[in-house]
């Protein structure tokens, strides 16, 4: 993350944001799976699988959904070339309003996860994907160099920021969407969607020409 632009930064947390909220309706419409947080669910599937439970077959629904998410995000990302965030993006925003209207739980969650698979193909960099925007785990590591680099004095503190905006970013997400999530699930997402919407058009005025 710290070798993108600031403006990327920003892109990055307000889609980390977004699946911070939409993660949280799902935790809660699910009561205890997730939609964007795939290790929780692959040791949901595992439990399962050992304790011969259906949590098993909601799991591993998720996890397929989230992988479905992530190529038909790379598959559009590619043929979009130099238009691949705002294509991506709004490839997610229309997953989220198909969420709205088809039924829930099922198939409706098992398409929230594949919305946000779908915003992990945003940030590529040499063929691999450069900032991870729904999980967070590779975020706190980095947090965690990054401090103890500057508490040795190889770089300053402030190269800490998008780690942290980044996490932040997810938790104020989650904080948000489950507040929200009060209103019923449906019209949580359609102001999920809008979200993913108007980050798509964001993502254009801040694309950088090829």
């Amino acid at each position: 993350m710290r070798h993108h632009p600031s403006r990327d930064w920003w892109l990055a947390v307000g889609l980390a944001t977004l699946a911070g909220y939409v993660d949280a309706i799902g935790f809660l419409h699910l009561s205890g799976f997730f939609v964007s947080f795939m290790s929780g669910n692959t040791t949901q599937l595992a439990v399962g699988v050992a304790q011969r439970s259906g949590v098993a077959t909601t799991a591993g629904g998720l996890v397929l959904g989230f992988v479905a998410g992530v190529v038909l995000g790379e598959v559009l990302g590619r043929a979009s070339a130099g238009w691949r965030r705002p294509v991506v993006i709004a490839a997610s925003a229309a997953l989220l309003a198909l969420a709205t209207v088809v039924p829930m739980p099922a198939p409706g969650v098992v398409v929230l996860a594949a919305a946000m698979g779908a915003l992990n193909a945003v940030f590529l960099r040499d063929g691999e994907v450069s900032i991870g925007v729904t999980y967070i785990t590779g975020t706190l590591v980095k947090l965690g160099q990054h401090l103890a680099a500057a508490l040795v004095g190889d770089e300053p503190l402030a190269a800490c920021a998008p780690y942290l905006l980044l996490w932040l970013g997810l938790v104020g997400g989650g904080v948000i969407g489950a507040g929200i999530y009060a209103a019923g699930p449906v019209a949580a997402l359609w102001y999920a969607a809008a979200a993913a919407g108007a980050l798509s058009l964001v993502s254009i005025v801040v694309r950088t020409p090829r």
